[in-house]
């Protein structure tokens, strides 16, 4: 990295005297931007797939001086002045699209950078970057570290009834990894959510629960409380926000997404709640009633929704998801999904051998013709070294150099759970959902035809718009003749039957009301969290969010529970005051798939549509421009209403 540093500088102090032109110092100071920023971004991957004390410590202490480059790049005046005057050059009308485009963001982000800043305020907005990245780092460890420190060991097999064998197979190869007799369960969600969803033992699930909701907090070690970290970091990015002239931080995120200010975003929010609110109050009481009269829980807790909410599917719809999941082995879904993109997009994807960061690491081409255009690494399950939830990486990213096309890859990453007594990984429906969202990210990332490395793949892509490729992609696991290729009873070979389909798409909207206030919820915390919180005021951040909770929930958490705490979209990821992207961005998926209904799921010139439109051109042009290239106008929320339930089909 130091070495990779210092050729950095060198290129930009190259660039600073070279003529203001494409070739003579935007291209040389990409080439080394890009060697640095591929290399920390290699660091970066390992850091969240195979943590280790010694990696730890060398990541953290390269941090700074990495954050501190990016953050003198963004403040070089010169630099500025010299994309200002290629900007201003008649030459410019001469650029292709995507350099254009290009040039425009270059100018934006200095200016959000702090380029602009007064010499003497510059170095106070250069150690709030460095202390931002650094207790964004220190709070997704803290999340993995309180993960990792609680497991429970089950001796008493009464107190497992109601799990499935599968998953107290998986238990119990834990607790014999340990040198342990019994059944190890863990706050990893192959572990965890089985409990949540299955278990009769109620104290059982109340105490995961309990360890989940209070994880990273005051509960625990003080090293690993949160609760410190959230204060400081917001109190910096409000500053950092008032050194850029934006009255907050929400205001300052929000310059390079498609919506424009905050109350943009809460009235959209508040009117996606409003609409959803009659459904989730009446899946609500459903529930309730059906848990007091045939559970006996005459109070739902927060640990009774999970397990409540499946017995009352399996009664409805007469199936479960233990049932559906023995239909998702992994060697029959992977074949499936590649079988549908393609035949939508034309490529093909080949399984290679190379050597990998761990050995349940798979390695895959993509080739379009003889071209290979992209690669990818699948990296699917679970394990104690690995953050949790699923995301998708660039490794690298396409571009033109002169020696030909520089092809993209990516990283592929999810937290399922591994293969189980001699049989393959089985995935439940939600989990091919999830599959499918990371493979949606990593098209978009991996078909792009721009060869500008700034606008190519998910570059420079609206943060609000990047998420309709992956929930587009959402939308083909609900399709019975996707899923028919792609299933197969781990025992009896059979493919799903078209009833057990039948009750599935039955039961699609099953509770759709309460998981969309649900995100409703964090998204509006969020954006209220960074656009009107004040951190020097003395309120809680936990005072905000039970106020949001109060406005849009319908069900209330425990006091003692700290979402926040764990919520590392936010404050380890790129999410802060952009959660609402999920729903935003999910009205343009719903809304593009329709397509795909009105023509057919599987048509081929849809498909060709989709990737010429939206996957190829990345971050190249607005993306509402590309929407509306696709789609042949603007987006309506219509389509997601219908998908949700919420309007009639």
């Amino acid at each position: 990295m130091e070495k990779l540093l210092s050729e950095g500088r060198a290129a930009m102090q190259t660039a600073e005297q070279a003529p203001a032109t494409w070739q003579a110092f935007v291209q040389p100071l990409e080439n080394a931007t890009e060697r640095l920023s591929r290399a920390w971004g290699q660091v970066e991957h390992l850091h969240a797939v195979l943590d280790s004390p010694a990696l730890r410590e060398a990541y953290n202490a390269s941090l700074p001086t990495v954050t501190q480059f990016w953050t003198e790049l963004g403040q070089n005046q010169r630099l500025f002045d010299k994309y200002r005057a290629l900007n201003a050059a008649s030459a410019f009308s001469q650029l292709p699209p995507a350099r254009k485009k290009l040039v425009e963001n270059a100018l934006r982000d200095f200016r959000l950078g702090g380029a602009e800043l007064p010499a003497d305020v510059k170095p106070r907005y250069a150690a709030i970057q460095e202390e931002l990245a650094s207790l964004s780092a220190k709070f997704s460890e803290n999340v993995l570290d309180a993960t990792n420190a609680y497991s429970i060991l089950v001796e008493d097999e009464k107190r497992l009834a109601g799990i499935p064998a599968d998953d107290l197979q998986a238990a119990r190869e834990a607790a014999e990894k340990d040198g342990k007799q019994g059944w190890k369960f863990n706050l990893q969600m192959p572990y965890y959510f089985p409990v949540m969803q299955y278990a009769d033992d109620r104290a059982l699930r109340e105490t995961l629960y309990r360890e989940s909701a209070t994880r990273a907090s005051e509960f625990g070690k003080p090293e690993w409380d949160n609760t410190p970290l959230i204060g400081r970091i917001l109190r910096l990015r409000k500053e950092d926000a008032a050194l850029i002239g934006y009255p907050s931080f929400a205001d300052l995120s929000l310059v390079p997404k498609m919506a424009k200010t905050p109350k943009q975003v809460t009235d959209f929010l508040r009117d996606l709640a409003r609409r959803a609110r009659p459904f989730a109050e009446r899946d609500l009481a459903e529930l309730k009633d059906f848990a007091a009269k045939e559970l006996g829980l005459e109070k739902l807790e927060s640990w009774d929704i999970a397990y409540a909410s499946e017995k009352l599917r399996a009664k409805r719809y007469a199936f479960s998801d233990q049932e559906v999941k023995q239909y998702f082995p992994e060697n029959q879904v992977l074949p499936g999904m590649f079988e549908l993109v393609q035949s939508l997009y034309q490529i093909k994807i080949v399984e290679q051998k190379t050597e990998t960061w761990h050995a349940d690491v798979r390695f895959f081409d993509i080739h379009a013709g003889n071209e290979l255009i992209g690669r990818f690494y699948l990296d699917l399950y679970a394990r104690d070294t690995k953050r949790g939830g699923a995301w998708m990486d660039g490794a690298i990213s396409r571009r033109r150099l002169e020696a030909g096309i520089q092809v993209p890859v990516a990283y592929l990453n999810c937290n399922f759970p591994g293969p189980v007594g001699g049989k393959p990984a089985l995935f439940t429906h939600d989990d091919v959902i999830t599959l499918f969202h990371e493979f949606g990210h990593g098209l978009h990332h991996l078909l792009t035809r721009i060869e500008d490395l700034g606008v190519a793949g998910i570059n420079g892509v609206e943060w609000d718009a990047v998420e309709l490729p992956s929930q587009f992609m959402e939308n083909f696991c609900w399709e019975w003749d996707v899923l028919k290729r792609m299933t197969r009873h781990v025992d009896s070979g059979q493919s799903l039957p078209r009833d057990l389909y039948d009750k599935m798409l039955a039961a699609k909207n099953f509770q759709s009301g309460l998981a969309t206030l649900r995100q409703i919820e964090f998204a509006l915390f969020d954006m209220r969290l960074h656009s009107e919180f004040d951190p020097a005021s003395g309120r809680a951040v936990l005072d905000l969010l039970a106020e949001v909770r109060r406005e849009v929930a319908v069900q209330m958490p425990p006091a003692w529970n700290r979402f926040a705490n764990s919520f590392s979209h936010i404050f380890a990821g790129g999410y802060a005051a952009g959660y609402y992207s999920y729903k935003w961005a999910e009205v343009l998926s719903a809304d593009a798939y329709s397509l795909f209904e009105e023509k057919g799921v599987l048509d081929p010139e849809a498909g060709r549509k989709f990737r010429d439109e939206i996957l190829a051109v990345g971050g190249s042009r607005p993306a509402a421009e590309s929407f509306r290239s696709f789609r042949g106008r603007e987006p309506s929320v219509d389509a997601l209403l219908r998908h949700s339930g919420m309007i009639p089909a």
